[in-house]
């Protein structure tokens, strides 16, 4: 038996484009909720006492969340590769919609005791597996979905959706704050809201997903080798590309991504909302111009914006967060943080169909998914902590050559690698 797709038109790739990445951003925005409105819930799943105790347990059980990826990235891998891209994303999106009711519904400490972190803690397990594998899974549909000639501009949109359910995440938070509920209000029962949104629009995508056109042909009566480690073994240059050309791209994104806010306060003296406001406005310009460098890579190739990241990257990052850490002005502020986003956007927009023209297709959510979130566990989560850690020491301006560091090895994979839109394993598939 075999599940062969749909001979593919142009409406039903827009279509399924569509689908994927919609389905991204309410992964996206789930994930992003939990560390959105901690603050509001940490007393809720522990016993009362000191509030740096409970936002402490809840950071753990966030960290708990991001370890999971790995696993989350190897098991779903193998099933969108032995199943199907449809099935798999699917499930996934499923899971994410779990993890979010749980949240919703579990009771305070106050009524089941232990219970309420045990299940605080099963629901990021849930959530961790879900945007493992949601990555490497959508990567691959996406990427095989569009045709050559579009295809860094269609893959480009799954770094869209990611930024736009941090972004969406942002913005119910500051609605239920300045517009609808009181703090008090917030902490009794309103954090609540946004998990039960995040699970009702899980489930919505997951029934768009199930119309999804299926992107590769599955054949089920031999799959044996299909998404297997053993299989994956089989290609460890291409393994250990996606590990090391994902290093210094994920530690950028999340120093002047999710790192910035505190940075901005904690360096600079901005005030909270201050900090918020740059943040936010310079994720809604990345955001946008991730299509624009998608078009780009399809016309002169992957393997030039990969180096323009490694270059100027490693030329710049020291110096724009040394001029960071100074100035106390709103706009230089936002333009430093915009030119270095300018710079990772050569990384961000096309890492996605890069991986994925790397494998062929029994090996390829896996071969994607697997590596990278190790890559971003290892790399891309521990960002924050180290740039803390440097501070807290008193040097925060080795962080900076931490960072640059980090893609100076991305560099090295990026001149010697291949050039994967002139040589993709996704051709004649």
């Amino acid at each position: 038996m075999s599940t062969i797709p749909e001979p593919k038109t142009t409406q039903s790739r827009v279509w399924s484009i569509i689908g994927g990445s919609l389905g991204n951003l309410v992964e996206w925005y789930d994930w992003y909720v939990y560390s959105a409105f901690s603050l509001y819930f940490a007393g809720s799943f522990f016993p009362k006492g000191n509030l740096t105790a409970q936002l402490l347990n809840t950071a753990g059980i966030f960290a708990i969340g991001f370890l999971m990826r790995p696993i989350g990235g190897w098991l779903m891998g193998t099933f969108a590769d032995k199943r199907g891209r449809k099935t798999a994303l699917t499930f996934s999106v499923l899971l994410m919609s779990a993890g979010s009711l749980i949240i919703a519904i579990t009771p305070n400490y106050d009524q089941i005791g232990i219970a309420a972190p045990i299940l605080l803690v099963l629901a990021r397990v849930i959530q961790g597996l879900s945007v493992g594998g949601e990555y490497g899974t959508s990567a691959t549909y996406l990427s095989e979905m569009a045709t050559k000639k579009n295809r860094g501009f269609y893959s480009s949109f799954q770094y869209v959706t990611l930024i736009m359910g941090q972004l969406l995440a942002l913005a119910v938070l500051i609605l239920l704050q300045r517009v609808f509920l009181t703090e008090a209000q917030l902490h009794a029962w309103g954090w609540r809201i946004p998990f039960a949104i995040g699970a009702m629009l899980a489930i919505i995508v997951m029934y768009l997903r199930r119309s999804l056109q299926e992107s590769v042909t599955i054949n089920k009566a031999d799959n044996s080798a299909r998404g297997s480690l053993k299989a994956l073994a089989q290609h460890p240059k291409a393994v250990l590309t996606v590990i090391g050309l994902t290093i210094g791209g994920t530690v950028a994104f999340y120093t002047f991504t999710t790192y910035m806010q505190k940075f901005l306060v904690n360096t600079n003296g901005f005030t909270k909302n201050e900090a918020t406001l740059i943040s936010s406005l310079t994720l809604i310009v990345f955001m946008l111009i991730q299509p624009l460098y998608g078009w780009v890579s399809d016309n002169i190739g992957r393997k030039p914006m990969l180096k323009v990241f490694g270059i100027a990257g490693t030329i710049t990052t020291v110096p724009i967060l040394t001029y960071l850490s100074q100035t106390h002005n709103f706009w230089v502020a936002f333009g430093l943080i915009m030119l270095a986003l300018l710079i990772i956007s050569n990384y961000t927009a096309i890492n996605a169909v890069v991986k994925a023209e790397l494998f062929p297709a029994h090996i390829r959510a896996l071969g994607v998914g697997f590596p990278y979130a190790i890559a971003v566990s290892v790399f891309g989560g521990s960002a924050e902590w180290i740039g803390l850690k440097f501070k807290e020491a008193g040097h925060e301006e080795w962080f900076y050559w931490y960072v640059t560091g980090c893609i100076v090895i991305s560099l090295v994979v990026y001149a010697t690698m291949i050039d994967t839109q002139k040589h993709s394993k996704i051709e004649g598939e």
